[in-house]
């Protein structure tokens, strides 16, 4: 029986994972990169996610309480199944490589800004996006290394542009340790 239930869960993890087709899900970058599931990567999209780490972040003299998104799931996820965001929180994605980022709002019914910034945190583009808008928001800069998202017109709000540069509690975004974030932990 063991043996015959251990068959199954593997050919249901090889029949999800052949089954991925690449497209992301949520307010993520669109291009994924082809990888090996993990058992994180194969968590189910058919909720919100928990709160993730935060971590304080920096704009000019603007504070936001900001949850990073680093593993795939985080990414696929984001702010799906979300009700809302508040003024003083955001989501900070961070991807693998500089790319043309892309995101776009399956299963989300928040309207979001995302600022999409370059591996020094500086902003290249702010683009608001529309709840349960699929059509993917594409980068014009192919540089991208984060996505920080916040409630809808935050960054006109707070007269940020592109060219600010954001930064955490603990300095610069090129300088963080990503790996040794936890809740409640310093990096």
């Amino acid at each position: 029986m063991r043996i015959a239930i251990l068959a199954c869960c593997a050919g249901l993890v090889l029949l999800v994972a052949g089954g991925c087709d690449g497209k992301s899900s949520g307010s993520a970058p669109a291009a994924r990169t082809a990888s090996v599931p993990s058992a994180n990567d194969l968590a189910p999209l058919d909720r919100a996610l928990p709160k993730l780490p935060t971590i304080k972040l920096w704009l000019g003299d603007q504070e936001l309480v900001t949850e990073v998104a680093r593993r795939r799931h985080e990414i696929m996820t984001g702010m799906m199944y979300r009700t809302n965001i508040a003024e003083d929180e955001a989501m900070l994605f961070l991807l693998q490589v500089p790319q043309r980022a892309s995101f776009y709002m399956r299963n989300t019914t928040v309207p979001l800004s995302a600022a999409y910034l370059d591996p020094e945190g500086t902003i290249l583009e702010i683009h608001p996006l529309q709840p349960l808008d699929e059509k993917p928001v594409e980068a014009a800069a192919s540089n991208v290394l984060y996505v920080l998202e916040t409630s809808q017109g935050w960054f006109d709000r707070h007269q940020i542009k592109p060219g600010a540069v954001v930064r955490t509690q603990y300095g610069p975004l090129r300088a963080m340790d990503w790996t040794r974030l936890r809740l409640g932990a310093a990096p």
